[in-house]
């Protein structure tokens, strides 16, 4: 079980989701819930408005119609049956035709209201009555052209008919407008209902996002706050400070989880402190160590010109004086004692080149030289120059047309080129002049760098000797073979490494020997020493 399990089960509390989950749900509830009652009360307000509008506005009208169609009726056979004129019948004729479409037109309008129908039926039966009994007997025994007095208990029988249709005229039109005002009452109320259920719905949405503020201030805001308020302190320094969050189940969690984090770190602290005191004490070795290298490297400097100069004045007088000695002395001497003075010669000479080796050695990486803007043409030229002996055996040279610029000692460049050079002259095959190519090509990495190649087709390098040819006096051939002291190679080690860089042989190839070497285009060690045109030293 995780912390935050342990949080729920030890508080019982909802998390922040579940309060926002349980809130919206009552937001859902309450829209779902306005919104069905807006839209049936905006249905209702559509259906009472369009009965209104759409029947019985439209039925008083038509009434009108009707009553104007029989009042025409009316007036045309009356006057039909004073004058006998033929044409005082068209408005009894017209007022017919438009007396059927208006009581068509009302009985589509009214097919769902029975009262306002059964209005129409009286209208219909009483004109029906009057027209049989008084007009269409009146229409049928006037002649026309031949006027006659009107008998007077017809015109008296008609007149009280017709007054009976207008009676319902009266009767149909009052009804008519009680339900065009029901239907306005009816509207109205609908109106009302909209409205309120429009501004309880807006209203329940506000109550509700006031009670999600008011949820999410108490719940997340104050804790949080809290929250906050409690790190701050212990951030200030007081680590002894217990950090207690209540409210939500989770943001409880994460109050406990950085409670945890403050108790880690009041133990780390101690720890700290106990390693600081170690810390202290191994620094005080460390300096003590220092001050002891510095020393040492004091001795070495000593020692450097100790064998620059005192150790090599007894070489060159050993090999001056048996020199001296076979010139006067040599008539006297047999050709074993010759031999001897010429040994002796050879060695003061070597312990001479070796010690000269030896400096060269230490002095690269200890002894500060200029690191300026180099260009490796340059260098290449100075050392194919100094390799006087590259004209004595042919040497063919395959270079690039331009070697790119690094920052770098010019006298150490010169030595790895004229050391590399060298070692493929000298391991030459017998009889085949020397080929040497350069090859040059961007190092893939983060670091600007180049990587360069030397290849010769001269002996070759045995693959297992890869590594022991960068050790210093590792000699793979006899002294009588080769000449040399075993220090070219392992001094090109250090200068390369001395660069940042690293050097190795390529052991797939087999016509002789290829060295791959890398150099990076480092940051010179001070403004003075970027100087691009300084010359090199000799």
């Amino acid at each position: 079980m995780n912390r935050t399990d342990r949080v729920l089960n030890r508080t019982g509390h909802m998390t922040v989701q579940a309060w926002f989950q349980l809130v919206l749900a009552l937001m859902v509830i309450v829209a779902v819930a306005g919104s069905g009652v807006a839209g049936l009360a905006i249905a209702r307000t559509t259906t009472v408005s369009d009965r209104l509008s759409g029947q019985l506005q439209p039925a008083a009208t038509e009434a009108y119609r009707l009553q104007a169609a029989l009042t025409n009726q009316e007036t045309g056979i009356r006057g039909y049956a004073i004058a006998a004129d033929p044409q005082f019948l068209a408005p009894y004729t017209e007022g017919r035709q438009d007396e059927a479409r208006s009581v068509a037109r009302l009985r589509e309008l009214l097919h769902d209201r029975p009262e306002q129908l059964d209005d129409l039926d009286a209208v219909e039966n009483a004109a029906d009555i009057w027209r049989r009994d008084f007009a269409e007997p009146t229409r049928v025994t006037v002649t026309p052209g031949a006027p006659r007095p009107l008998d007077s208990a017809a015109a008296a029988r008609g007149k009280t008919e017709f007054d009976e249709v207008r009676t319902r005229f009266a009767t149909q039109s009052t009804n008519l407008a009680a339900a065009v005002r029901q239907g306005n009452h009816d509207l109205m109320r609908q109106r009302t209902v909209r409205n309120a259920a429009l501004v309880g719905m807006v209203t329940a949405f506000l109550l509700t996002g006031l009670a999600l503020m008011m949820l999410v201030r108490r719940l997340i805001a104050r804790p949080l706050h809290a929250l906050r308020t409690a790190t701050e302190r212990v951030a200030d320094g007081d680590f002894g400070h217990r950090i207690s969050i209540s409210g939500p189940a989770d943001l409880a969690a994460v109050g406990e989880a950085v409670e945890g984090m403050r108790r880690r770190i009041v133990a780390e602290l101690e720890s700290t402190r106990v390693q600081e005191t170690a810390l202290a004490a191994l620094a005080a070795d460390l300096d003590a160590q220092t001050v002891e290298l510095r020393r040492s490297n004091a001795e070495l400097e000593q020692f450097a010109y100790v064998a620059s100069h005192d150790l090599q004045e007894p070489l060159r007088k050993v090999a001056s004086f048996c020199q001296l000695l076979e010139k006067r002395y040599g008539d006297q001497l047999d050709d074993r004692a010759k031999q001897y003075i010429e040994f002796a010669v050879d060695g003061a000479k070597r312990m001479q080149v070796l010690i000269q080796d030896l400096l060269t050695f230490s002095r690269v990486g200890r002894v500060d030289g200029d690191s300026v803007r180099t260009g490796l043409d340059r260098a290449l030229d100075r050392a194919v120059a100094n390799l006087a002996s590259a004209e004595d055996t042919g040497m063919h040279l395959d270079r690039p047309e331009q070697l790119p610029e690094i920052t770098g000692d010019p006298t150490l460049l010169i030595m790895l080129w004229q050391n590399l050079i060298g070692n493929a002259i000298k391991f030459h095959r017998p009889g085949v002049p020397p080929v040497v190519r350069i090859g040059c090509e961007p190092e893939p990495g983060e670091l600007p760098g180049w990587r360069l190649s030397v290849a010769d087709n001269g002996i070759g390098i045995e693959p297992e000797f890869a590594d022991k040819v960068f050790v210093i006096f590792q000699r793979l051939h006899s002294r009588d073979e080769y000449s040399g002291t075993g220090i070219g190679l392992a001094l090109c080690k250090k200068i390369v490494e001395f660069h940042g860089g690293r050097i190795w042989i390529d052991p797939e190839y087999t016509g002789g020997t290829r060295f791959y070497f890398t150099l990076f285009d480092a940051s010179p060690r001070s403004e003075e020493s970027t100087v691009p045109d300084k010359e090199f030293r000799e």
